[in-house]
């Protein structure tokens, strides 16, 4: 790997392509259950807050495990902690769709939020170990692209369900992660240190030092990263209501059928994030070399413009114009995938990368949680779910200005 002025080698991007892969299947087998609602519904008799439950129990486990996933691949190894994931999280998949009970349901759930959560901290560090300042938003983003194709992807589950049974998914998805996971055994690899980086500290795979407490202390200490938390923790809260009640949203308020919510609900926004996060990545990487703050100035730009595109997306009865604003909210999305981690490793400790995103997804996944959920107790209340999305659309924009106050350092650090 040459520094960060010089060209990226092969195998960073390979590294990229590799994980892409896994970043799909990450969010496909993930996302599948809400686009499969009503015959999961129908199947265990579940009231919305029930079903509402099976995301936030997922959410919140993942969110509780993400700092310990996050810190054993700082202390151990990236690429043993990726392919543990995968293996964990697609056999759980399996498992899934031969549940047979509201309550196994439940357990399944919650082992795939433990398994999944040691991917994203661990992926991301080790395609930022690869990838220095002149690519890292690029590189970040291509692999976040993946998770937009999962979730895609994940809203053809209602036609999967109409044509071969809510189940069919879960056996064959979770079949080929593991598969996939004996692949990246094989060919994955961990960044090590060599004379020629000048980022020793950030790339090393040497473990001297690196504690869970020292995480704590060194992390908690930095004003920055308890602003990244803070805004994280609101993206979280937008983005679950977004993937957990959209497909339901759709269907009942522009008449869609289920197949068409599902691909709807994440076709569109996933479209446009997909564009975020190739010119996001490229702009804040030109930006950067010239202003160390450009990623961080790209995010604000991007929520600044998709956030009142969210609120009118649940004002509108034109379903063309909700089709344009989802794009738009898409957009704004990858502007923030793309840039999330490297603005991360502009602000901790270079030891304690995957930990510092475990923190950021354990907060942002648990009051994520909270809000799926409470959605589902808003909509039995009968609350409608636009007024949710018109509040979350509000509380995004006004997170999104407090990014200003972030101090960064070098931006190839």
């Amino acid at each position: 790997m040459k520094n960060s002025g010089q060209t990226v080698s092969f195998y960073a991007w390979l590294i990229v392509a590799l994980l892409w892969i896994v970043a799909f299947l990450n969010y496909l087998d993930r996302i599948l259950i809400t686009s499969m609602r009503d015959p999961i519904v129908a199947d265990f008799n579940l009231s919305d807050a029930q079903f509402g439950l099976l995301t936030s129990v997922f959410l919140w486990s993942y969110g509780i495990l993400s700092p310990f996933g996050g810190f054993f691949a700082d202390r151990y190894s990236r690429k043993k902690v990726i392919v543990f994931s995968v293996m964990v999280w697609s056999a759980v998949t399996i498992w899934t769709g031969y549940a047979t009970s509201f309550h196994e349901m439940l357990a399944a759930r919650f082992l795939m939020g433990v398994s999944e959560a040691c991917y994203i901290p661990a992926a991301l560090a080790l395609i930022t170990d690869y990838h220095k300042g002149r690519t890292r938003s690029l590189a970040t983003g291509l692999h976040m692209s993946g998770l937009y194709a999962g979730l895609a992807l994940g809203g053809l589950g209602g036609y999967i369900a109409e044509l071969w049974g809510w189940r069919s998914g879960f056996h064959i998805f979770g079949a080929v992660g593991i598969v996939y996971s004996l692949i990246l055994l094989y060919i994955l690899k961990d960044q090590k240190a060599s004379a020629e980086t000048a980022e020793t500290a950030e790339t090393s795979t040497q473990t001297t030092g690196i504690s869970l407490t020292g995480a704590l202390k060194v992390l908690f200490s930095e004003a920055s990263f308890l602003i990244l938390l803070i805004y994280f923790a609101v993206l979280g809260i937008v983005n679950w209501l977004v993937y957990g009640w959209l497909p339901t949203f759709l269907k009942d308020h522009f008449n869609l059928n289920l197949g068409e919510a599902g691909i709807s609900a994440t076709g569109y926004i996933q479209i446009g994030s997909f564009i975020g996060v190739i010119v996001g990545g490229i702009l804040a990487d030109r930006w950067t070399r010239k202003n160390n703050r450009g990623r961080l100035y790209i995010l604000i730009i991007g929520f600044t413009l998709g956030a009142p595109f969210l609120f009118l997306m649940a004002s509108t009865s034109i379903f063309s114009i909700a089709i344009l604003a989802m794009l738009i909210f898409g957009l704004a999305r990858g502007f923030n995938d793309a840039n999330m981690m490297p603005i991360l490793r502009q602000i901790a400790d270079g030891r304690y990368i995957a930990t510092g995103y475990g923190f950021l997804n354990f907060l942002s996944t648990i009051v994520g949680g909270l809000m799926v959920y409470a959605g589902g107790a808003l909509k039995d209340a009968q609350v409608d779910l636009s007024i949710v999305y018109q509040i979350s659309a509000v509380v995004m924009l006004l997170a999104t200005w407090l990014l200003f106050a972030i101090k960064l350092k070098n931006s190839n650090s």
